[in-house]
């Protein structure tokens, strides 16, 4: 049996870990290199990253009937080519920042007397050709994972499509890892433009393997008869995704809006997608503000650390609802639920990140490493529960309308954290929060939110859906 399969599985695992490396460049190069050409400020990058969640949210509903109606070949391809404009665009902001700005080169535009009207012009043009280029590169990111699970569904049997699942997914940790050791390098070397483009243009590599190698299993090349056989295995009792499985009747979408199961997804998400958001958009910044910027060695050690945490103790989390289930004979939603509290308590040590950066940055970077292996281990068995309590021909439109949400609090945690910062310090000593001033006192009180809204969310989630109960039809 030929086992092709599986490179198709290693190709979406490549496109999943350019996807947040594309998404990473800005974070990781915005406070110690393009902050200093614009003038930005913390509420200038918080409006950006709050704006590109927020829209990634909203097409997020829309790009799964995309990939559907343009098929899973093209509609990839138009994805990762999408996205990669998008992220290449950024380098080309400088120059038409310039351009529109009246000024005549670099120099000259670092030049540029802080606090000036000229400043303050240089910083709303740049701010918003780089709105605009995240926008772009939203529209095509959000196609990544519908796109990938449709294939995934069309390459694998049911019972292999977790473990195929969970390897590609695992390019977000490796893109996160990735990232550190790679784009700052790169922005410090070759300039922050560079690192865009180079980072950015791995995709359109990508996109000519995919169009060479992908076709439908049942008309590949490369898959054998045996190896076909074995991923239509259970063809008769499955279906093509985003259809009706055993005559089910599709939900009407506001009828979703009726079920508290819905209703509790909803909370999961509103309440702490935003606080992964945080973490992926600003850490690099915050280990800046405690003296290691992005540019420096210790500084990319920090945040690759950090997501290693991230990578080894979340793999943990898809096998402690098995372990429930095997061994101690709980239901798999109870068990998922017992898994969710467990993971709940992990981001509760994010209050004490601001209070030990003190002593060490070490001890930040275990805690929001910690912090954020919890979030990804909840989000993993969150998504999970959706097919649990749900039909199979609602589990899309219930991811959508949980997704949106959860852009919601994305958007609002990255935009009022930059509008925080900025507040606090321009306060300095006269804004304190729990022994913290200024700028490390802002952080302290985002951190707070962070380590409390899993447990709250667990609780709204246990009050709405107190035991197990499947929506039917």
């Amino acid at each position: 049996m030929t086992k092709f399969r599986w490179t198709i599985c290693a190709l979406l695992f490549v496109a999943t870990t350019v996807n947040y490396l594309d998404r990473q460049v800005l974070s990781l190069t915005w406070k110690d290199f393009i902050a200093i050409d614009f003038h930005w400020s913390d509420k200038d990058y918080g409006n950006i990253t709050a704006i590109f969640s927020i829209f990634y949210a909203f097409i997020s509903l829309f790009s799964g009937k995309f990939i559907d109606w343009m098929g899973t070949k093209k509609g990839y391809i138009w994805a990762i080519v999408v996205w990669s404009i998008g992220a290449c665009l950024h380098a080309v902001c400088g120059y038409a920042t310039m351009k529109l700005s009246g000024i005549a080169d670099t120099e000259a535009l670092r030049a540029v007397e802080t606090g000036s009207k000229l400043a303050l012009t240089v910083s709303t043009i740049s701010v918003w050709l780089f709105l605009a280029c995240r926008i772009i590169l939203a529209t095509g990111e959000a196609g990544n994972f519908p796109a990938a699970i449709k294939v995934t569904a069309e390459y694998f049997p049911k019972k292999d499509r977790a473990y195929a699942t969970s390897i590609f997914n695992a390019g977000a940790s490796v893109g996160a890892l990735a990232a550190p050791l790679t784009i700052p390098l790169l922005a410090q070397n070759m300039g922050w433009e560079m690192a865009f483009i180079i980072i950015g243009s791995i995709g359109f590599l990508w996109a000519g393997a995919w169009f060479f190698l992908y076709t439908p299993p049942n008309k590949s090349k490369y898959v054998n008869k045996k190896e076909l056989s074995y991923i239509e295995s259970d063809k008769n009792d499955d279906s093509i995704i985003s259809k009706p499985i055993n005559n089910e009747k599709p939900m009407p979408f506001w009828d979703c809006f009726k079920h508290r199961q819905t209703w509790a997804f909803i909370v999961g998400k509103l309440m702490t997608d935003g606080v992964w958001w945080f973490f992926l958009f600003w850490a690099p910044a915050y280990f800046s503000e405690l003296g290691y910027p992005s540019s420096s060695s210790m500084g990319q050690i920090l945040i690759f650390m950090l997501y290693l945490i991230v990578t080894i103790v979340s793999i943990f989390g898809g096998y402690l609802p098995k372990y429930f289930v095997e061994t101690k004979g709980m239901h798999p939603y109870s068990g998922r639920m017992r898994a969710m509290l467990i993971f709940a308590f992990l981001p509760i040590f994010a209050m004490f990140a601001q209070p030990l950066a003190d002593i060490s940055p070490w001890w930040p970077c275990i805690i929001i490493g910690l912090a954020g292996a919890g979030h990804q281990a909840w989000s993993a068995n969150l998504y999970s529960t959706i097919g649990d309590m749900f039909p199979k021909s609602a589990i899309a439109t219930i991811t959508g309308i949980g997704t949106m949400f959860g852009g919601l609090c994305s958007f609002a945690i990255n935009k009022y954290s930059g509008k925080l910062f900025t507040y606090a310090e321009s306060l300095g000593e006269e804004f304190t929060f729990f022994g913290a001033t200024g700028k490390p006192a802002g952080y302290m009180i985002v951190f707070c939110y962070c380590a409390i809204a899993y447990l709250l969310a667990w609780c709204i989630m246990k009050w709405l859906v107190p035991k197990y109960k499947p929506i039917e039809q």
